[in-house]
């Protein structure tokens, strides 16, 4: 099930054979050390996996979904777009992407991607977003499209964390 396009990329429900991805996901600690998060254990990935591959439509704004993001034409799984809702019960959108598509543009291109499937196809009014004030990638891309509204100590990953927010009506007046 096909949930969004954007010029390049495809996101999707997961399919049995993204798992080996998905767990790189989790699991690398070159993707985890930007986060920082510790890597899951296999029986963490196992009910993670099992549980995206359940998602629905209806699930995207209401719980944590991680969604499958694949170049157009291609197979291998990516990384994943990640629709969450933060301690406030607000959407949030995060994604991680594999360390072999870093420095493409794929961050950029899927963080757009997602403000415009919350804000066009959900009617979101306000999306959110997280990042480690050291994960200088995210956060350049976050400055291009969102508002820095706080940072906070994250007692569980043990950073400093910058919240970002974007309210549907400043996304429209910035497509005009």
């Amino acid at each position: 099930m096909i949930i969004f396009e954007t010029e390049r990329l495809a996101v999707r429900r997961l399919e049995p054979a993204d798992k080996e991805y998905f767990a790189e996901l989790f699991t690398d600690p070159k993707v985890l050390a930007p986060i920082p998060q510790k890597a899951f254990t296999e029986s963490e990935i196992n009910d993670r996996f099992t549980k995206s591959m359940r998602l629905t439509l209806n699930d995207i704004d209401k719980q944590k979904c991680a969604c499958g993001i694949f170049e157009k034409g291609n197979t291998k799984m990516i990384g994943l777009a990640l629709f969450l809702l933060n301690e406030n019960n607000e959407n949030e959108l995060g994604y991680r992407v594999r360390p072999k598509y870093w420095g493409k543009g794929f961050g950029t291109e899927i963080a757009i991607g997602m403000l415009e499937f919350y804000f066009d196809v959900l009617n979101i009014k306000k999306v959110t977003a997280d990042v480690n004030i050291g994960n200088t990638a995210s956060v350049k891309i976050l400055d291009k499209l969102m508002t820095p509204v706080k940072e906070f100590f994250n007692e569980r990953d043990n950073c400093t964390d910058r919240r970002y927010e974007l309210e549907k009506k400043n996304w429209l007046k910035q497509r005009l």
